[in-house]
């Protein structure tokens, strides 16, 4: 249970690097971004520095938006280990039994070693006795004793037989415990490394979707287009110059023999002489 606890962890450390890297990414995006923002003004080319800027801004917020997943894939990883936690403390208290179980088969496993050995060494002397030709009640005597050494090691192996049956039923629980939380442990580990390939699948449907919209803005924004554009920004009007002509140059002339020359009375337009007006007067009443 213990590697489980240190797969979880390793996995939300290298989300966490993936995360980190989605953030970098969309950094350089965005100074991308305005770095085209920046370019040149100047020029029939200059239009196709705003196809530059969009494209690198949406590309920036596809890898931001693929932090902020992985930052919530990282918040359900954590909350799976607390989880976890939580069921490992849970299962060890259930396996203070078979704990006991193996201890106590241990214990008698020692105990019929023993016995055994106990046994055998008695045998092993009645067999020198009889070889030797001992007296008879030495033989007895041996004998009496290899007895009991055989009841005693029989006791032992009956008492290890029946532990040995509970630790095996102990053990047995405890094993289709634990491969049970192993498999439930895989399944959601599995569950989440599933979340993590789909977060990326996703970003990337959303990354081919801008770089096939800068294709098309790009084949869209034709030469004529873009020449038309800058005549427009850089042209001083539609309408042609009036064709000139040859104007004739008119001469003042001079007064000849210093005789004066009648010179035109200034008028206002608008303003008619007093006269003149009587005499229009006259006129129509005339009529």
């Amino acid at each position: 249970m213990k590697h489980g606890q240190l797969a979880t962890k390793e996995l939300a450390e290298f989300v966490r690097e993936r995360a980190a890297i989605e953030e970098t990414y969309s950094k350089s995006m965005s100074k991308l971004a305005k770095m085209a923002s920046n370019g040149s003004p100047q020029g029939t080319f200059a239009p196709m520095w705003d196809v530059f800027r969009v494209s690198s801004d949406k590309l920036a917020l596809c890898h931001l938006e693929l932090m902020r997943k992985m930052n919530d894939l990282i918040r359900d990883i954590n909350k799976y280990g607390e989880e976890q936690v939580k069921i490992h403390r849970k299962t060890k208290e259930e396996m203070v039994g078979t704990v006991e179980a193996v201890q106590a088969l241990q214990v008698q496993s020692g105990h019929l070693q023993k016995s055994k050995e106990g046994y055998h060494a008695k045998c092993l002397e009645l067999d020198r006795l009889r070889k030797e030709g001992a007296p008879q009640k030495e033989l007895e005597k041996a004998e009496l004793k290899s007895k009991k050494a055989a009841e005693s090691f029989g006791l032992c192996i009956e008492k290890y037989n029946r532990v040995g049956g509970e630790f095996e039923q102990k053990m047995s629980e405890s094993a289709q415990k634990f491969q049970d939380i192993e498999e439930a442990h895989l399944r959601q580990m599995k569950q989440l490394i599933k979340g993590y390939s789909h977060s990326i699948e996703d970003t990337h449907v959303q990354v081919g979707q801008v770089h096939e919209e800068f294709k098309q803005n790009v084949e869209n924004i034709g030469i004529d287009n873009l020449i038309q554009k800058f005549a427009e920004q850089k042209g001083t009007g539609k309408e042609r110059p009036a064709l000139a002509g040859f104007e004739e140059y008119m001469t003042a002339l001079a007064p000849e023999g210093g005789k004066k020359s009648r010179a035109k009375a200034f008028r206002i337009p608008g303003l008619v002489h007093a006269q003149t007006r009587k005499q229009w007067g006259l006129y129509h009443e005339a009529c």
